[in-house]
């Protein structure tokens, strides 16, 4: 009856040199291939299943489910 589920949500992709990672410390800005008002991924187990919106209420960010993640999409990076 217990089933632990792992849920992720990725706002979005970037693509860096090691070498520029490896120089990042603390408050490092990585840039992203998103905008603002794009949906998210949403994974169970590294899965895509979902895709979704922030939502932002007082202090408390979630995601509300759009529709269901295409699965060849998210493996092509698509956003």
């Amino acid at each position: 009856m217990a089933v632990n589920v792992e849920i992720a949500v990725v706002l979005g992709r970037s693509t860096l040199p090691m070498q520029q990672l490896l120089r990042m410390g603390r408050g490092a800005v990585i840039p992203l291939d998103a905008s603002v008002n794009e949906e998210v991924w949403i994974l169970a187990n590294n899965h895509p299943v979902a895709r979704g919106e922030i939502q932002i209420n007082d202090e408390k960010i979630s995601i509300a489910v759009t529709r269901a993640a295409d699965v060849y999409d998210y493996m092509a990076g698509a956003s």
